[in-house]
């Protein structure tokens, strides 16, 4: 990564060569100078970057608070509520704990009023999920301070969320997965993408780790990374036909994961999300992506007539709020005469 877009994800981080040409990274601001390592991005770094920030002295040279921001992130990052989410999730919490950090990782979170907070959050006005997205960290994190005893109340748990617009994932139609398909023909690495995760709702963090050990006496079983850390979903589907003559050349070829790559590693969710780009960017499908074929099996679940109940089954979703969101766009006409059927 770049000087330019390091500022932007971690400020005041920049890059270097060294004697034996190697990049590596370094915090610079302030007169504080702080080695990150070479691995950009990785856990390490994200924990050097912070106690870069909370190391040494805060601007004014007034040596940093017990109570800073900074030390009450670390506290938070050993807490069982941080621990205990999925890599992505502490990946994103990681990354908007550095990005607030880097502005007020000196400021004291034992005497920060609510005016302070309401302040923070009102310079992302423009960007209101990520101000959302803060806020609650910031709850969570001062929730903390109240058990570490450095304050009384929580100064965030009074203030509002800004209105934000859920940002809808575009639901595949049957005309664009035949037009895809049309492109793609089987036993390319697009074609099987596209095939396991319509005919399995699989999200990509589970499709990259899907292979021959997962099927079972013509069934397809595993847990869902995302709930692995609270308790697991387990998904136990049968194989659809399309779906199975799909991994059938796999499953006599014993490769590990379906969607390796060609050297036999397993492929990565990033990996995956970025070659899914390509292929539907070169199909003319530029709204569609891997997360819209888990809206479109339970589309084409819910016009099925599946329930709400069976269509969890398949999708590992927990609850029908998000059930129903997902099924929102099957064909209404289609529903409502099979609704008027069933009364009649």
């Amino acid at each position: 990564m770049k000087n330019g877009k390091a500022q932007k994800k971690f400020p005041g981080a920049t890059s270097y060569l060294d004697r034996h040409g190697k990049r590596r990274w370094r915090y610079r601001r302030g007169g504080n100078s702080v080695e990150l390592g070479a691995n950009f991005g990785s856990e390490n770094f994200r924990e050097r970057y912070e106690r870069a920030i909370a190391g040494g002295k805060a601007q004014g040279g007034k040596t940093q608070s017990r109570y800073s921001f900074s030390n009450l992130a670390k506290a938070y990052r050993k807490t069982a509520e941080f621990i205990n989410t999925s890599p992505s999730t502490q990946s994103k919490r990681s990354r908007i704990i550095g990005n607030f950090l880097a502005e007020h990782g000196s400021k004291s979170a034992k005497t920060i009023r609510p005016r302070h907070i309401r302040k923070i959050l009102e310079a992302k006005r423009e960007t209101p999920a990520a101000a959302n997205d803060l806020r609650l960290l910031l709850e969570a994190m001062l929730d903390l301070s109240l058990d570490l005893e450095w304050r009384d109340d929580n100064p965030v748990s009074g203030i509002k969320p800004f209105p934000a617009t859920r940002r809808t994932i575009h639901t595949w139609t049957e005309d664009e997965i035949e037009k895809y398909l049309e492109c793609y023909p089987p036993g390319c690495a697009a074609h099987t993408a596209m095939i396991m995760m319509l005919y399995t709702g699989a999200a990509r963090v589970d499709a990259v780790r899907l292979g021959p050990k997962n099927l079972v006496n013509g069934r397809l079983k595993y847990f869902r990374q995302k709930t692995k850390n609270s308790g697991g979903v387990e998904i136990d589907i049968p194989l659809h036909p399309e779906l199975s003559a799909c991994l059938k050349p796999f499953i006599e070829d014993d490769v590990q994961t379906f969607l390796q790559l060609s050297n036999g590693k397993q492929r990565s969710e990033k990996g995956l999300g970025m070659s899914f780009r390509i292929w539907c960017d070169r199909t003319g499908l530029s709204e569609c992506t891997p997360h819209g074929l888990r809206k479109a099996i339970a589309r084409r679940l819910a016009e099925a007539g599946c329930s709400p109940h069976e269509i969890m089954a398949v999708t590992g979703h927990r609850d029908l709020e998000m059930v129903a969101l997902y099924a929102s766009e099957a064909r209404r006409e289609g529903l409502a005469n099979q609704a008027i059927d069933l009364l009649s």
